[in-house]
């Protein structure tokens, strides 16, 4: 079992036959006949098995009895649909065509939303997670971007007049860059206009930009921001006449309590509720999907003052 969607469980060579019920020997005698269950390595040399892979041999092997076709079974239900696990795997390789093909066939059973959720995302936190992987996790934050930007050229023209106005504070390229980038991806496939600029820029730079996108809501994203700039934006923006409200996704704002924003949320899937009950705030489905989400305490203490400003 997982303890956290964007964690692999790895499990030393000992565990891993005692759950399989054969001996470290033959284990690494699959691995080196089979090529199966693969492990990966520590930096120390040992083994890790892969706690998902493990259980679906185990399984395969009840079925079967026979090691050959349990392995060919077990093969086949890892890897579809495309999971994490896969896209990490090629990720650590250096191997872009392999994690094009991941998400090509992940794309084929879920939506780019579930896509970026569900594989993007988690591969890339487990692959931070891991020590001594800079290089491959540059790369892999290259890699998707470039995968991003691909799926944001193909969004149709925005449906709907709206805008949303992202500021972006993440300071280098690493996961959370990514998770501002998913964010904007969502946005614009949930019909918004979108524009996505960096948190240092001064907010009297900023406003040609916003009188042209007419935002109905600023995001700060991308790692903590500071208080001053927030406050700069704030009063810039009030100045121009705008009462769009001022909001922070993942984290973003650094402190608590009475002086937090309303959040967006951890996932793109969240946060685009928000611009959607801004736009349409007399739906009645709407409504009713923010008072069940409220109403099942779903929200967390940062998340109630958002919805309850949006459905008064």
């Amino acid at each position: 079992m997982r303890a956290d969607p964007g964690t692999l469980i790895g499990i030393r060579t000992n565990a891993a036959a005692e759950l399989l019920g054969v001996s470290p020997n033959t284990l690494r005698s699959w691995e080196r006949r089979f090529g199966y269950p693969r492990p990966r390595r520590t930096p120390e040399g040992h083994r890790q098995y892969d706690l998902q892979e493990l259980e679906a041999l185990r399984r395969a092997l009840v079925e079967t009895g026979n090691i050959s076709s349990a392995i060919e079974i077990a093969r086949r239900r890892g890897e579809g649909p495309s999971n994490e696990r896969r896209l990490l795997e090629t990720l650590e390789c250096f191997d872009e065509e392999g994690a094009d093909r991941v998400l090509e066939e992940s794309l084929a059973v879920r939506s780019v939303e579930r896509t970026v959720e569900e594989v993007l995302l988690p591969a890339l936190e487990a692959l931070a997670a891991r020590e001594r992987r800079e290089a491959e996790l540059e790369a892999a934050c290259r890699w998707a971007t470039g995968w991003i930007l691909a799926a944001r050229r193909v969004v149709p023209p925005a449906s709907r007049p709206q805008g949303v106005f992202l500021f972006d504070a993440s300071e280098r390229l690493d996961v959370e860059a990514i998770h501002v980038q998913a964010l904007e991806l969502a946005v614009r496939r949930a019909g918004f206009r979108t524009l996505l600029l960096r948190s240092e820029i001064a907010p009297d730079r900023l406003l040609r930009a916003i009188r042209a996108l007419d935002p109905i809501a600023f995001v700060f994203c991308g790692g903590r921001t500071t208080l001053d700039r927030i406050g700069r934006l704030v009063h810039a923006v009030r100045k121009l006449g705008s009462s769009a409200p001022v909001l922070e996704y993942r984290d973003s704002m650094p402190v608590r309590g009475d002086r937090s924003l309303p959040t967006l949320g951890r996932t793109p899937t969240e946060a685009v509720e928000a611009p959607r009950v801004l736009a349409e705030g007399s739906s009645p489905s709407i409504k009713k999907a923010f008072t069940a989400r409220r109403a099942a305490g779903a929200q967390t203490a940062t998340d109630r003052p958002l919805a309850d400003a949006l459905l008064a």
